[in-house]
C-alpha cells in the first residue's frame, strides 16, 4: 500500500446547466456533500465526470472555483486524460500550480490497443512534460472503455522509471481477479478499485481504497465499507449490490446519466 493516497475518492459527477456549460455552484455543493459524508477526497474529470467532454479551460476553471471556495487541493485528484499529450501536460502543470499533486492519467485513447511501449512512452512524456517531482500519478486502467491496457510489466517499469511519481493504479477493469492480482503484485503501490462490489475484498488483499461512481449517490455507504473492509456489514454489502442493480433498469441510458437521475 502506498501512503500517498488511500480511502474513498468518489469519481465526482460534473453538473451541467441546460445550455451545456458547467454548473459550478452545483459542483461545489456536490463536492462539499461528498466530503461531509466521509469521503477522503474527490476525483475530477475522469469517466464518470465526463472529463473528455470538457475543454481544458472548463476543467481548469472548475478546479480553480472549487479551491477558491474552500475545497483543499490535497482533497482533489485531477484527471488529466486527453487525446493530445500536450493538453494532458497543460492540465497537469495547472493542477500542480493549484496545489493538486495527485493526478489520474489514462494514455491517449482514440487509437486502439497501443503496445506496452507506446503506453509507457505516453506516461513518461506526461511525467517529464509536467516536470515536477511533487507529481503523484495514478495510472488509469479502464480497457473496456479505452482499449488501453496497463500490463503488469508496464506498471512495474513505470513505477521503477518514475519512483515517487507513479504511485499506483486506478483499476476499472471490473474484474475481481484483476484487482486482486494488482494488489498482490504491487504492494508498494496504491491500488484503487473502481468496482464497488469488490472494494472490500481487494482492500483485504492489500488494496488502498476506491475511486468509484456509486459514491456519488451513496458516499457514506462506501466510506463505511472502506473504513473497515475486514468486517463489512452484510446489509451494506447487499445495499451496494441493490444500488448497482438499479443501473440495469435503464439499459438504453448511459451509466453517467443514470447516476445523475438517481
Amino acid at each position: 500500500m502506498n501512503p500517498d493516497i488511500s480511502g474513498l475518492w468518489p469519481a465526482m459527477l460534473t453538473p451541467v446547466a441546460a445550455d451545456g456549460t458547467l454548473d459550478t455552484p452545483r459542483a461545489l455543493a456536490h463536492a462539499r456533500h461528498l466530503l461531509a459524508q466521509g469521503s477522503d477526497g474527490i476525483t475530477l474529470f475522469g469517466t464518470t465526470s465526463e472529463g473528455p467532454a470538457f475543454t481544458n479551460a472548463e476543467r481548469k476553471g472548475l478546479l480553480e472555483h472549487l479551491i477558491a471556495q474552500g475545497i483543499r487541493p490535497d482533497q482533489i485528484v485531477v484527471t488529466t486524460t486527453c487525446s493530445a499529450l500536450a493538453d494532458a501536460i497543460d492540465l497537469g502543470r495547472h493542477a500542480i500550480a493549484q496545489g493538486c499533486m495527485r493526478q489520474l492519467f489514462m494514455p491517449p485513447f482514440y487509437f486502439r490497443q497501443p503496445p506496452d511501449a507506446g503506453v509507457m512512452a505516453s506516461v513518461t512524456a506526461v511525467v517529464d512534460g509536467i516536470g515536477d517531482p511533487r507529481l503523484k500519478m495514478l495510472l488509469y486502467h479502464i480497457p473496456g472503455l479505452s482499449s488501453v491496457v496497463f500490463s503488469h510489466d508496464s506498471i512495474r517499469t513505470l513505477a521503477e522509471r518514475h519512483p515517487g511519481q507513479v504511485i499506483g493504479v486506478k483499476d476499472s477493469s471490473g474484474s475481481l481477479e484483476h484487482g486482486l492480482a494488482l494488489a498482490r503484485a504491487f504492494p508498494q503501490l496504491a491500488i484503487l478499485s473502481g468496482a464497488e462490489q469488490y472494494v472490500a475484498e481487494i482492500m483485504r488483499a492489500g488494496g488502498s481504497g476506491s475511486i468509484n461512481g456509486l459514491a456519488n449517490i451513496a458516499p457514506a455507504l462506501m466510506a463505511r465499507i472502506i473504513a473497515n473492509p475486514a468486517q463489512v456489514n452484510p446489509a451494506d454489502e447487499k445495499l451496494v449490490l441493490d444500488l448497482l442493480a438499479l443501473l440495469s433498469l435503464r439499459p438504453g441510458l448511459a451509466f453517467v446519466n443514470v447516476y445523475k437521475t438517481m
